[in-house]
């Protein structure tokens, strides 16, 4: 059984016991989220796809830490006229593990 839920933007296919890294939530590590916004729900042979969403469908998850990731560098530069800009940023992201997928 798999989903596709929105979280926070993003559209994610997830199955129980998938870990991923999504958009920072509001939580601690060992809490618990439940996202609502069920996109498509298919079991072994049905798959039900929502207008714009699945009637009663949901995901539970776990929070497991939150952290930063990698450094990405965005530079600018205008050619032969010594002026160059590097800049770095990192996005801060939430790690979760779906527990359950109820329909």
């Amino acid at each position: 059984m798999y989903a596709i839920v929105d979280i926070a933007g993003f559209q994610e296919k997830v199955e129980k016991g998938m870990k991923l890294k999504v958009p920072l939530q509001k939580a601690i590590a060992g809490a618990s989220l439940t996202f609502e916004k069920v996109l498509l729900l298919a079991d072994e042979d049905a798959v039900t796809v929502g207008k714009p969403y699945v009637e009663g469908a949901s995901i539970e998850a776990k929070v497991l830490s939150s952290g930063k990731g990698k450094k990405i560098r965005i530079q600018k530069a205008h050619r032969r006229k010594r002026y160059r800009r590097v800049k770095g940023h990192r996005q801060d992201f939430t790690e979760i593990e779906v527990v359950k997928i109820s329909a």
